[in-house]
């Protein structure tokens, strides 16, 4: 089939790579443009542009997807479809309307539920024990197009948003090309909106932890926003990453952090503590719960972060 990869991220790489391997022509990829990362604020390419540069492919970067000279370069002659992973900018009608069969995203969820930019992370930090894939043709909304496949998998107890997803990135692929190879005669469904959930576009500020919330809850989140927001906190003024953490079994005072054993516990709202065992002070290393234990003398009675009255 000839078709046009519209993604960026890393999930999206599975799935491009899959498409090839079954024999798809891919005409071109689109993937943002590059962007500065890190301190130095150098450009870096997205995971889908080395990717595809990797293959040999023709790469567009579009600042504006909606362009209308990018409009224009989208009708390649005898284009059949569009897919979409993880592209980063809202798809318009006009471009809907290409291709003939339509565009199939992959999302990472099952819809309805969890709708929105960040479904692997939410799904994990909300606690849920499975999740998985839907392929499914986009139209105008956000994820709310009709459903074609989908596949399930479970969420381990202790499973993090990373892991996660590089699981359900090859699952995604797969389902795609099957997708692909049946559409003809998958027969698409309606989602039941009044089932929809959501799951937004992650803040910085969604990784502070609320030690009022109970362990498990906080537990959640902390490997669900690895590693970006990543849950933090603060101790002694200083924002303090955990970057691993446990329930720990046993009970401590909503907010307290001591050290019992070697160990690093902090209580929750429920009255149970969660084992802290990696963290990181600001402009510190990251390091295991001994080695901050080492360095800092906990008082009795001190606290993490500010309880909500």
């Amino acid at each position: 089939m000839r078709l046009v990869f519209l993604g960026t991220p890393f999930f999206a790489v599975a799935t491009l790579e899959r498409l090839l391997e079954a024999g798809h022509q891919v005409l071109a990829v689109y993937t943002q443009p590059d962007r500065p990362k890190g301190r130095g604020g150098q450009l870096s390419a997205s995971p889908v542009k080395e990717a595809a540069l990797r293959r040999g492919l023709p790469v567009r970067q579009p600042e504006r997807i909606k362009a209308p000279e990018v409009l224009a370069e989208l009708a390649f002659p005898r284009l059949e479809a569009m897919v979409v992973v993880g592209y980063g900018q809202i798809i318009p009608q006009a471009i809907i309307d290409i291709p003939p069969l339509g565009i199939i995203n992959v999302h990472a969820s099952l819809l309805p539920a969890y709708r929105g930019a960040a479904p692997i992370q939410w799904a994990v930090a909300r606690g849920e024990s499975v999740t998985g894939v839907t392929t499914m043709r986009i139209n105008a909304g956000l994820d709310t197009g009709d459903i074609l496949l989908t596949r399930d998998t479970p969420i381990g107890a202790d499973e993090t948003a990373a892991e996660l997803a590089g699981r359900l990135a090859p699952l995604g692929a797969d389902l795609l090309v099957e997708t692909l190879a049946g559409l003809h005669s998958i027969a698409p469904r309606k989602q039941d909106d009044a089932l929809a959930s959501y799951a937004p576009i992650l803040r910085k500020e969604d990784g502070c932890i609320d030690w009022n919330l109970a362990a498990r809850e906080v537990y959640n989140r902390v490997r669900g926003f690895a590693p970006w927001p990543g849950a933090h906190t603060w101790f002694r003024g200083q924002r303090l990453h955990v970057w691993k953490a446990r329930p720990a079994g046993c009970p401590v005072g909503p907010g307290t952090v001591l050290s019992v054993g070697r160990r690093l516990l902090a209580g929750c709202g429920d009255g149970e503590g969660l084992e802290l065992l990696e963290v990181q002070l600001e402009g510190r290393k990251r390091v295991v719960a001994e080695a901050f234990l080492n360095g800092q003398h906990l008082e009795p009675g001190e606290v993490l972060g500010e309880m909500k009255k």
